[in-house]
């Protein structure tokens, strides 16, 4: 019956693309990026993907672009600058973890009560939110402005990087409240439908961050040059306004989401609750990054040169996975709103839909990377040696990006659905039980030695795939009380 479930999805979305001429797909792409009024409840699943879908996968491209302007600036400061900026990126790790595991908690509540038709109910998970927001930056930023310079020294950093740089490290920590407001406001937009909003907000941050990050790195006539620190500050600034931005929007915009001040009085019966889902989306974000990190050092044997490749491979992953990020992100949004409306089935119906697109997606990705590897490696270096270790791990891992794009959104529909438990457990099996003890057995042991780290993310992923797919068509999520 579930199997049947998952092919009619496959017929939906193929006669959804089929029945729908061109002037007709550009008019619903162009209403995707505008902004729409459509009920995700109701109506043509395939539409409803269309539409969420892309202003999800435009935000994450948003996202990314922050770190590669500034890396793009930064790097002309010497290679001191580009150190401070990974070791404070290392530090922030934390605060992305903390505002996606309540961006994770927002988006399945507020998703939830926009389905039952409770705006009010949406609104004031969004205020309990934006406090929960404000209270954990403080308790991360205040220390963390405090004691720059010793996280830096205790990252590893030399003391000439420390003098000369903890500034960034500073402004960085110090502003991590609007990482965490521009996660969980634009978490709120995206679950209850406005997911050009969230777009929007982080295209306005890129373009002020785009526009000050030269000016205030390198100077401009009255302007001093204040080096690595103006990077920090002009990435402050952007997404300050972005957040600013969002605010106006949440009490007096024309949004299906609206919040006012009576709604900021503290619930902290609701903030426990948003807390208690959030530990779940923190704990799926630590076990996968914490991962990498294993990996890393089973690699290391192997030379800096399998090291190297091995890094650039997975940076041309990750920004790969990012609008597969944004597809799996509307998953968990048509989830958690038609469970809401009481629709299980479509929801159910929803997830799937939304698979198969994101096994299209990143799967035609896999295969130009299984085919051309190189040509994107040597994007990044020509080191014959580095080219050809990046080339096999992108190669290899790349296999599995067809299984990757059902995966992602197994797991975010559980996880849109109130149940952010079940993928941590997930997570914790296939990366830190699986992954890398079967890294190590296969790349050590066997003798396999790089390839078998890579070898293993495949196995690792294809399995999480597995799981998430077979604990999804089981249907406990579906009795999930948020």
């Amino acid at each position: 019956m579930r199997n049947s479930t998952y092919i009619k999805s496959l017929h939906r979305v193929t006669k959804y693309l089929n029945r729908r001429d061109l002037s007709r797909i550009f008019g619903e792409i162009k209403e995707s990026i505008s902004g729409t009024t459509q009920d995700f409840t109701t109506g043509s699943v395939g539409k409803a993907i269309l539409l969420l879908s892309i202003p999800m996968v435009l935000e994450m491209l948003m996202e990314s672009i922050f770190a590669i302007v500034d890396i793009f600036f930064v790097s002309k400061l010497g290679a001191d600058a580009v150190a401070t900026v990974g070791l404070t990126e290392s530090l922030i790790t934390i605060v992305y973890a903390v505002g996606i595991g309540l961006s994770t908690a927002t988006t399945a509540l507020v998703a939830r009560r926009i389905g039952e038709k409770q705006e009010e109910g949406a609104s004031k998970v969004a205020a309990q939110a934006i406090i929960a927001a404000l209270t954990i930056s403080l308790l991360i930023g205040i220390p963390g402005a405090i004691f720059a310079p010793e996280l830096l020294h205790l990252m590893g950093a030399d003391a000439n990087t420390i003098a000369q740089h903890s500034g960034y490290t500073r402004w960085m920590l110090g502003g991590n409240v609007v990482i965490m407001l521009l996660f969980t406001i634009n978490a709120a937009f995206r679950s209850a439908g406005d997911a050009a909003i969230s777009m929007r907000v982080l295209l306005l941050a890129n373009l002020i961050n785009i526009v000050l990050d030269p000016i205030l790195i390198f100077g401009l006539g009255p302007i001093p040059a204040l080096g690595i620190e103006g990077a920090a500050i002009a990435t402050n600034i952007g997404r300050g306004f972005a957040v600013l931005y969002q605010l106006k929007l949440l009490f007096g915009g024309r949004t299906r989401i609206k919040v006012y001040l009576k709604e900021f009085i503290p619930d902290f019966k609701l903030i426990g609750h948003l807390l208690k889902l959030s530990v779940g989306g923190i704990g799926q974000m630590i076990i996968a990054t914490s991962s990498w990190i294993g990996l890393v050092r089973i690699i290391s044997i192997y030379g800096n040169e399998a090291l190297a490749g091995y890094t650039i491979a997975i940076r041309i992953i990750i920004f790969a996975l990012l609008p597969s990020v944004g597809i799996s992100n509307a998953a968990a949004t048509l989830v958690g709103q038609n469970l809401g409306a009481g629709s299980p089935e479509r929801a159910e119906r929803s997830a799937y839909a939304t698979g198969v697109v994101n096994m299209v997606v990143l799967g035609l990705i896999g295969l130009v990377f299984v085919l051309f590897p190189k040509s994107f490696v040597m994007l990044f270096t020509t080191d014959p040696l580095v080219v050809k270790y990046a080339s096999e791990c992108l190669q290899i891992v790349s296999f599995g990006f067809l299984s990757y794009g059902l995966g992602m959104v197994m797991v975010n529909a559980i996880n849109g659905a109130g149940d952010t438990s079940t993928p941590t457990y997930i997570n914790l099996f296939c990366y830190w039980l699986l992954e890398i003890p079967l890294a190590y057995f296969l790349a050590v042991v066997l003798g396999l030695h790089e390839q078998g780290v890579f070898y293993s993310i495949l196995i690792a992923e294809t399995v999480m795939t597995i799981t998430a797919f077979i604990i999804f068509r089981r249907g406990k999520w579906k009795l999930v009380k948020v």
